[in-house]
């Protein structure tokens, strides 16, 4: 199982703090059954130092040898906004087309109209674009239909682990299981900060299915 979605990578945002915490995560998320990590640091404010993280993966993939790691981003719209679309090309997955994006949580239904042109614009560039956690979305909390145009643009959605326990915010769990009765995920990722966000993960994936006959 793939991960597509952590915060593992040492000192370079509101995750792993050190790489002693980083390995600890490692373990944690082959205990859970992940078999490949893609690592994706906020690419938003305060945390973006783009070479600092790649440093980061280098110095994390140079201590770990039994698990497959893959760099990627969790970019924020406003700041991809504010750093011009020309930076997609830095910030998708490396090795793959994945592109992660993340969007206000407090955005309004009108707002989404903005998100729309960059997804199509994105994917003019010829990327697969994953929207984090829309379980977190107040538009989509309020408004499920939201989430399935986002669907039909062609757009994947990703579930963060911790729903199980009510969410980062505490109110995720119920629109993420509708999110899930509808069909509309394709994605559980453990979105981990720390090694406990992998016990979520392993829940989430006993319970729940995505798209498809099988959780990645």
């Amino acid at each position: 199982m793939r991960d597509i979605h952590c915060h593992i990578l040492p000192g370079v945002d509101d995750g792993a703090g050190s790489l002693g915490e980083s390995i600890r995560m490692i373990a944690a998320a082959k205990k859970a059954g992940v078999t490949s990590i893609v690592c994706t640091p906020h690419c938003r404010d305060p945390y973006f130092d783009y070479d600092a993280m790649w440093d980061a993966f280098e110095l994390l993939k140079s201590h770990v040898r039994d698990i497959p790691l893959q760099m990627g981003f969790e970019v924020n719209h406003r700041k991809l906004m504010d750093l011009g679309m020309e930076w997609a090309d830095y910030l998708h997955f490396d090795g793959s087309n994945e592109f992660l994006l993340e969007l206000s949580t407090r955005a309004t239904r009108t707002e989404f109209d903005e998100y729309e042109r960059t997804i199509f614009e994105l994917q003019g560039r010829g990327y697969e674009v994953i929207i984090a956690h829309p379980e977190r979305y107040r538009a989509i909390q309020e408004d499920m239909n939201i989430a399935r145009k986002l669907v039909n643009m062609g757009c994947k959605l990703q579930a963060s682990a911790d729903f199980v326990k009510g969410g980062r915010f505490g109110r995720e769990r119920k629109p993420a299981k509708c999110l899930f009765d509808a069909g509309l995920y394709s994605y559980i990722a453990s979105d981990a900060h720390y090694p406990a966000h992998y016990v979520c993960l392993e829940k989430a994936r006993l319970n729940f299915r995505v798209r498809g006959s099988h959780a990645r």
